[in-house]
């Protein structure tokens, strides 16, 4: 998610819909005599009760102090006037035309394409195409053309074989004959996934058209999706200067040995997977199907996996060496789980057009627009060769304040439209006659035309739309004033950080750490002989040679320099040079040899910079905070917080 967008949703837990002020008009506080209701700041408190995750936020007199801040600002924004600058004004009617499409579409339809895409991503389907190249704006002879050459290659791909007759008229310009695989829906261009989703397995489609030409499609099998697969992994990569000069190759070989010999997949992930961010859960991962994992060799992996237990021989991925155990597998999510997520898919791709049809047909209706425009006819007289040369211009006696159309309230006349000639004439390339050049203009205009005035009147007619929009007005206008009073401070602060780093040193350090080598095996009484040859200065790699053999593999070092926090160190760990005892730790045993101990040292700024500015300007927020609460009269009504108290206690 965008990360402003994030901070405008986390302004907008304060804010409610004002229209239902009027219910209860007692005053809670009032920030220089503008109040805030008691009505208000109930639904503000309930609304948000289950999302806040601090207890102390749960408090009234904590959640008050929140939202008097969040009103202070506000109130301080307006003042600033922010609300009128045109980058305020341009982001929140760009967030309104957004929003609007999605309280405007036909429903019905909408409801339909999403079921038939849950159909689809449900199963993949297997197939190779033949297509004929050709542009989108192709003049008629040379999409006849391709149109007919289209037409006999399928009729060769009957009698010859399709395979046969795909390699042969490849060339990989103006002709392809391309093997796709398995794909499922949103993988390929809307026609091109009804044709080969319509079309049974054996057969060879009728020609059909996208925005590359004309194709035929052989559809080779037909499957239910592979669903979801739940995996951990142990990954190695490779690490330059590793001191054991150990090969990842060899490194997960040996892991899988100990694998084999029944130690616990969880235990190996958490020492010594590379993969730090799922190594402390046992190598974990999130659940994904297939074409989430940006790695062909893993997902074949994962998938090739078919008992819940079962682990995969280590293969190579671009990011390193890997193991795979299979915890779980699932069919894809139900309709309901995936339907938000594919109704805004199906907006995203070429099914929008279908919905923008419909929302055009609802608007027609709802505005009561003839079918027919008269005035098509003199605007066709007016056109001109010169518009497909881009120079074309409105006549001298054109009757530019003539009615032309009327939608809702708002009259549109001749200019409006005229206008709009001129304006995509550039967009004009291939040529036709007038009166369907007139024609298809008009239609494009009066679509948008509807659009912008349902939009444009959308927040007087629809509450919830006017509420989410009021939440994103105000959010937008709050992250504006923290961008330009608080978050920039980077730039325009350079020296009061460095002030507050100097008065704050403490707090920027490097904790203590070790560089130490973990041996950790199953075995204790190995880990005893390993103490005994480290004692004696003898290296690691003979020590591995001497404990370790190419069918057996009792011992893996871990070398590296280690904070309290290590994935290796055992809890509570003393740092303390030399050769520890013995450890439980993570399902094994381990044995601790401490090198050197590196002191805690103090941070240059450079090195601590993004803390030091964090924390500044949460500073600089505090204070900030306590100069509004100066500058800005705030009276808090403490009998109508009292009964406030009383209904949330009673809730």
């Amino acid at each position: 998610m965008n990360f402003k967008y994030l901070l405008i949703l986390i302004f907008s837990v304060f804010i409610t819909n004002v229209k239902g002020q009027s219910v209860d008009k007692e005053i809670l506080f009032s920030i220089d005599d503008e109040p805030v209701y008691v009505s208000e700041f109930l639904r503000v408190y309930n609304k948000n009760l289950d999302l806040v995750q601090d207890e102390s936020q749960k408090d009234v007199d904590e959640y008050l102090s929140l939202f008097t801040n969040y009103k202070l600002k506000l109130k301080e924004a307006k003042t600033l006037e922010l609300q009128e600058k045109p980058t305020y004004i341009r982001e929140l009617d760009s967030y309104k035309k957004q929003l609007a499409k999605s309280f405007i579409t036909d429903a019905k339809v909408t409801d339909a394409l999403v079921e038939e895409a849950y159909e689809r991503i449900s199963n993949d389907v297997k197939a190779s195409h033949i297509l004929i190249k050709i542009p989108e704006n192709a003049n008629p002879n040379d999409t006849l053309t391709a149109y007919n050459s289209i037409l006999n290659l399928r009729n060769r791909a009957l009698k010859e074989g399709f395979d046969k007759v795909r390699q042969e008229v490849h060339n990989g310009q103006t002709v392809y004959g391309e093997d796709l695989g398995y794909f499922s829906g949103f993988r390929m261009v809307y026609p091109f996934e009804n044709a080969t989703f319509n079309t049974k397995v054996g057969d060879i489609s009728q020609p059909f058209r996208t925005r590359f030409g004309y194709h035929i499609v052989y559809v080779q099998d037909k499957r239910k999706s592979r669903g979801e697969r739940t995996v951990a992994h142990i990954m190695v990569v490779e690490k330059p200067g590793d001191s054991l000069a150990e090969k990842p190759e060899d490194r997960i070989q040996d892991i899988y040995k100990k694998l084999k010999q029944g130690e616990d997949f969880e235990a190996l992930a958490k020492q010594f997977s590379d993969d730090t961010n799922s190594a402390l859960n046992g190598g974990m991962l999130a659940p994904f199907s297939s074409g989430q994992i940006n790695s062909n060799e893993f997902e074949g992996a994962a998938f090739g996996l078919n008992e819940i237990g079962e682990v995969s021989e280590p293969f190579k991925t671009q990011y390193g060496w890997h193991i795979v155990k299979l915890y779980g597998k699932k069919n894809i999510a139900s309709f309901e789980d995936m339907k938000q997520e594919l109704e805004q898919k199906v907006k995203r791709d070429e099914r929008s057009k279908l919905i923008d049809e419909a929302l055009y047909t609802k608007l027609k209706t709802k505005y009561n627009i003839p079918e027919k425009q008269p005035a098509l006819a003199y605007f066709a007289s007016i056109l001109n060769a010169d518009y497909f040369k881009s120079t074309w211009q409105l006549p001298k006696d054109f009757t530019a304040d003539k009615p032309l159309i009327k939608i809702g309230n708002k009259q549109l006349i001749y200019k409006d439209f005229g206008d709009y000639l001129v304006s995509v004439q550039r967009n004009t390339a291939a040529k036709t006659d007038f009166k369907t050049l007139a024609l298809k203009h008009y239609n494009a205009f009066l679509n948008t035309s509807l659009v912008t005035y349902q939009e444009d009147n959308l927040e007087n007619e629809n509450e919830e739309y006017a509420h989410v929009v009021a939440e994103y007005r105000d959010g937008l206008l709050l992250f504006d004033l923290m961008e330009t009073t608080i978050w920039n401070t980077a730039k325009t602060d350079s020296l009061e950080i460095q002030d507050y780093y100097n008065s704050h040193k403490n707090k920027y350090l490097t904790p203590k750490r070790v560089d130490a080598v973990v041996a950790s095996s199953k075995d204790q009484k190995t880990l005893k002989k390993v103490a005994k040859l480290l004692k004696k200065g003898m290296a690691l790699q003979e020590i591995k040679t001497l404990v370790n053999s190419n069918d057996k593999i009792d011992v893996i070092f871990t070398v590296d320099t280690m904070d309290v926090n290590h994935q290796a160190l055992p809890k509570g760990f003393e740092f303390k040079k030399g050769i520890s005892k013995i450890y439980n730790h993570n399902n094994a045993f381990v044995l601790v040899q401490v090198k050197e101990v590196l002191p805690e040292t103090q941070k240059t700024l450079e090195e601590a910079k993004g803390l030091v500015i964090s924390d500044y300007q949460a500073y600089k927020e505090e204070k900030w905070l306590k100069e509004l609460a100066e500058k800005y009269k705030i009276v808090i009504n403490q009998e109508a917080l009292k009964n406030v108290k009383s209904q949330i206690k009673n809730q």
